[in-house]
C-alpha cells in the first residue's frame, strides 16, 4: 500500500468512539509525512492515535530532559526514527581511531536512553528502528575485515540494536531492512526530497513504516492473528485430490509442486511458533485426508492441523464451527482459499476473518502471504509449541458434550484436576504471554510485561495467582491469572483476572472465587473489590461478577463480603 493509497483507505473508517492510544514520534529528520502515515494506518487497524511528536532532531533532548513535552504528554508508546544517513553522517565526523568503535558509542546511546526513558515511563513500550543497510563501498568488499569500515560499524550495530531488545522487555525494533527489501531500495528513498526537505525516506515508505508500528502496537494490545484456515485443493496441493487421485496432485521438488511445499514449510514453522492451523474444505473427509496419511511429500500431517473439517457444506457454516471449538475470535483469524468464489462468501458473511486475496499463480502464494505480515508478534513462550495438541484435544472435548445430557453430568464426567499458586520464575514467560494475548476473558485488560510479573511476585502488597488445568484428555497448562492488591479499609481489589477461553464455564471461575476469598480471608480482610472495564473485546465478561453473586458498588465496581460468603460448586479437583 502507497501513501496515498493508506490515507484514502484511512478516510472511510471511525475511530472516533474508540480510546485514545497515546503515541510519541522522535525523529532524527523530518516526520510530519511520518505523523500523517501513523495516523492512517491507525485509523485501519482501528486504533486511535493522539499523537505527540517533537521537534525536529531533539531526541536526546526530549529522553533526558524531564520536564520536556515528552514526559508531559506521558505516551503510552514510543517510536523512535533513525536512518542509516544520520548515523553516516555521524561516522564520517570521526577521526580514524575512533570509528573503529563506533558500534560500542552507539550501542551505549541507546541502552543508557532507553534506561532513562523507561526510568520516568516504566509502563511504556519504546519501538526503535534499526538502521537501514547503507553501503558506502569505500571498503567494497573488503569491509568485514575493517573495523573503521562504515558498513562494518553499520551491520554491527544492528546485532547490537537486536541484542538489546532481547534483554528489555519494553523495547522492540522495528526491522527496516525487510521493509526496504519488500518496497524495493530504488522506491524506500527518494534522494531529490531528502536534499531538499530531510526526508530521509520516500512518502510511501513511511506507509510502509507506519503499518509495521502499528502492527507491533496492535499485537501488544492483544489484537494479532492465531489461526490460518485452509483450504485444500489448488490450496495446499495443485491439483484436485477427488479428481486426479494421490499420485497426481502437485507436490514435491518439481515444477509447481514446489511453490506448495514451500509453502506447506512455512504453515508449519508458524504452526511451531503457535499459530493454530484448521483446514475448511470442499471434499469427502476421508479422501481430503488421504494426502496428509499417505503422500511421502507432504510436510503437514494431520498432527498439524487442530481442527479438521471437510464436508460439503457452507464455508462460511464450516469457519463457524471451527471458530465454536478453538474459542477465538473472528478477526483472529484468517482465511487462505484459492478460489475467488469461496473468499467472497466468507468475505460477506463473516466480515471480521482476515481474507487474503490469493494470487493466480501458486509460485507467488508464500511472497504474497509473507508480504502482508498477518502474523506479528510481541510474545513468545515454549507453551505455544504444544498449542495444536491442547486445541485437538478440545475438539474430542466437544464431541463428548453432545454424548451427555446435562451440563454437571458432561464437567463430572471431564475429571479434572487443578492447582492454583502464586507466580513462579519459570511461568514468567507464559503469564506475561497469557496477559498480553487475552482479550475476552480480561476484566480489566490490564497488560503485564514480564518484568512486571516478577515485580509483583515479589511484592508483599499482592496476592499472585496462577491457575493450571488438566482433565482425562490432556493438560490444559497455565490458562488463569489473578493478581489482588491488598488495599487499606481491609478491601483485595482484584488488580487482573483473566482466563483462557478454552475453558470457559468448565468451572475454573467458581473456584477461582473460592480461592480468592480463602486467601483474602487469611489475610484478615473483609471485603474482595472487584471491576469490570469493557472494551470492544471483553463483552463475554460483563455479568461475570453479578454472576458469582458480587454486589454493585460504584460504577463497573462489585463487591463481595467475605465472612458471609459460600464456596461455589465446581468439578475441578485439586492436583
Amino acid at each position: 500500500m502507497n501513501f496515498d493509497e493508506l490515507l484514502d483507505a484511512a478516510e472511510k473508517c471511525d475511530v472516533s468512539k474508540i480510546k485514545h492510544t497515546k503515541l510519541a514520534i522522535l525523529g532524527s529528520h523530518a516526520t510530519q509525512f511520518l505523523n500523517m502515515a501513523l495516523q492512517a494506518a491507525g485509523q485501519i487497524s482501528e486504533i486511535n492515535y493522539h499523537i505527540y511528536e517533537a521537534d525536529y532532531d531533539q531526541i536526546e533532548m526530549e529522553i533526558l530532559n524531564p520536564d520536556s513535552g515528552l514526559y508531559e504528554f506521558a505516551p503510552d508508546y514510543v517510536f523512535i526514527i533513525q536512518s542509516g544517513l544520520s548515523l553516516q553522517k555521524l561516522f564520517y565526523q570521526l577521526k580514524d581511531q575512533d570509528k573503529a568503535n563506533f558500534a560500542d558509542m552507539i550501542e551505549s546511546k541507546w541502552n543508557d536512553l532507553t534506561l532513562q526513558l523507561l526510568e520516568h515511563r516504566p509502563k511504556a513500550k519504546v519501538l526503535l528502528m534499526s538502521y537501514e543497510l547503507l553501503n558506502d563501498n569505500v571498503f567494497g568488499n573488503y569491509y568485514p575485515k575493517v573495523r573503521n569500515s562504515f558498513y562494518h560499524q553499520l551491520t554491527e550495530i544492528n546485532y547490537r540494536l537486536m541484542k538489546l531488545a532481547e534483554k528489555n522487555d519494553s523495547l522492540y525494533l522495528v526491522d527496516t531492512n525487510s521493509l526496504f527489501l519488500r518496497r524495493g531500495i530504488d522506491q524506500a528513498r527518494n534522494w531529490s526530497q531528502y536534499v531538499n526537505s530531510d526526508l530521509h525516506f520516500s512518502l510511501d515508505f513511511y506507509a510502509d513504516i507506519s503499518i509495521a508500528v502499528t502492527g507491533i502496537i496492535a499485537s501488544l494490545t492483544g489484537r494479532f492473528k492465531k489461526c490460518v484456515i485452509l483450504d485444500l485443493d489448488n490450496t495446499l496441493w495443485g491439483g484436485v485430490i477427488g479428481d486426479d487421485g494421490l499420485s497426481n496432485i502437485q507436490i514435491g521438488s518439481l515444477g509447481i509442486g514446489k511453490a506448495f511445499t514451500n509453502f506447506q514449510k512455512w504453515l508449519l514453522q508458524l504452526k511451531e511458533r503457535g499459530i493454530i492451523l484448521a483446514v475448511c474444505s470442499k471434499n469427502t473427509e476421508e479422501v481430503a485426508k488421504e494426502p496428509f496419511l499417505q503422500h511421502r511429500e507432504m510436510i503437514l500431517r494431520l498432527d498439524d492441523i487442530s481442527v479438521f473439517v471437510a464436508n460439503w457444506s457452507n464455508k462460511a457454516d464450516n469457519i463457524r464451527y471451527i471458530q465454536d471449538i478453538l474459542n477465538i475470535g473472528f478477526d483472529s483469524m484468517v482465511f487462505v482459499d484459492d478460489n475467488p468464489a469461496e473468499r467472497e462468501i466468507v468475505r460477506n458473511n463473516l466480515p471480521m476473518v482476515c481474507v487474503p486475496e490469493l494470487p493466480e499463480d501458486p509460485a507467488l502464494y508464500l511472497d504474497y502471504l509473507i508480504s502482508l505480515n498477518l502474523f506479528e508478534t510481541t510474545t513468545h513462550s515454549e507453551n505455544d509449541s504444544i498449542r495444536t495438541k491442547q486445541y485437538q484435544e478440545e475438539s474430542e472435548r466437544k464431541k463428548l458434550q453432545f454424548t451427555v445430557t446435562n451440563m454437571d453430568e458432561f464437567l463430572a464426567s471431564l475429571e479434572m484436576t487443578g492447582s492454583i499458586e502464586p507466580f513462579t520464575e519459570e511461568d514468567f514467560p507464559r503469564l506475561a504471554q497469557l496477559s498480553q494475548r487475552s482479550n475476552q476473558f480480561n476484566l480489566r485488560t490490564v497488560r503485564h510485561t514480564q518484568s512486571d510479573i516478577e515485580q509483583l511476585a515479589h511484592d508483599p502488597k499482592y496476592i499472585t495467582m496462577s491457575v493450571k488445568l488438566r482433565d482425562k484428555f490432556g493438560d490444559y497448562g497455565l490458562i488463569s491469572i489473578i493478581i489482588v492488591e491488598l488495599r487499606e479499609n481491609r478491601e483485595a481489589f482484584i488488580n487482573t483476572w483473566l482466563m483462557s477461553c478454552r475453558v470457559l464455564k468448565r468451572g475454573v471461575e467458581e473456584l477461582v472465587l473460592n480461592y480468592i476469598i480463602e486467601k483474602a480471608k487469611e489475610k484478615g480482610y473483609d471485603v474482595v473489590i472487584g471491576e469490570y472495564l469493557p472494551t470492544a473485546k471483553n463483552k463475554l465478561v460483563e455479568k461475570h461478577y453479578p454472576n458469582l453473586g458480587f454486589e454493585t458498588c460504584g460504577e463497573n465496581l462489585y463487591k463481595i463480603e467475605v465472612n458471609n460468603y459460600n464456596n461455589l460448586k465446581h468439578f475441578i479437583k485439586n492436583d
